[in-house]
């Protein structure tokens, strides 16, 4: 059995992590669902989420459209209540250096870019759907393995531009103090945000209902550090109809 919050795990968050989910176990365990105590914050994402024991964890739109659905089930989407987006959505922040002169997107077409991952939604197929009706994709790229450290190489200018998930922007406006060295160039199109996942032998209904259960059971001080407003039900259809990059863009 495997369940994991690894898609916003930093050390600030994790008794409140810890809180949600020992709130979560207890209610799938009063319904008869098997689930592990402790959550496993440490390896692959992917291995994590292709568990075919998992039982509860968080993935990215761009993995659950590409590789994940018909091998999971969509649970609901926590919503951060994140400024310009509908409920249960977010966005990008595309970040540059504060010094940086260019005022512009198009000014970046030439610029070195920073991504966490290229099966990212919000690092990388965001920023390359925003920049694509200007005509350009980034001929420099480089992959940072995550979000945290795109901006500090944008701060220590070994990169140009980065676009980081705005709830992980809040986050790293928080408790970063480097941030000061950056600035938001602008915001990508809304997409529907992380979704919580399900294996594809759980019954989603349930652990949806538990769920549920378990943010009314969860201290008000958990949730504020964890931003959750509530959770919604976005169709399996929307998240399908995001553009991913085409193959060339990782060339």
């Amino acid at each position: 059995m495997t369940a994991s919050m690894i898609m916003y795990a930093r050390p600030e968050l994790d008794s409140a992590h810890a809180q949600l989910w020992s709130c979560l176990h207890a209610r799938l365990t009063a319904q008869g669902i098997k689930a592990p105590k402790n959550l496993r914050q440490a390896g692959s994402e992917v291995e994590l989420w292709e568990d075919p024991e998992l039982v509860f964890s968080q993935t990215c739109g761009m993995p659950y459209r590409t590789r994940l659905h018909g091998k999971v089930r969509l649970i609901a989407t926590p919503d951060y209540g994140l400024e310009g987006c509908p409920n249960g959505y977010y966005r990008s922040a595309i970040i540059i250096h504060a010094d940086d002169a260019r005022r512009t997107l198009d000014q970046f077409a030439l610029a070195r870019l920073a991504y966490n991952m290229a099966h990212s939604q919000s690092g990388f197929a965001s920023i390359y759907a925003h920049v694509a009706p200007f005509g350009f994709w980034f001929p420099t790229r480089v992959e940072s393995g995550g979000h945290l450290n795109s901006a500090r190489m944008v701060a220590d200018g070994l990169a140009d531009i980065a676009a980081i998930d705005a709830q992980t922007w809040r986050l790293i406006q928080r408790f970063e103090a480097f941030t000061d060295q950056l600035r938001v160039l602008a915001w990508t199109e809304p997409t529907p945000a992380l979704p919580f996942i399900t294996g594809a032998a759980q019954d989603a209904a349930t652990v949806r209902a538990c769920l549920r259960l378990a943010l009314d059971d969860m201290p008000s001080a958990d949730l504020a550090t964890l931003d959750i407003k509530g959770v919604v039900e976005i169709p399996h259809r929307d998240y399908m109809a995001v553009p991913t990059p085409p193959p060339e863009a990782w060339g």
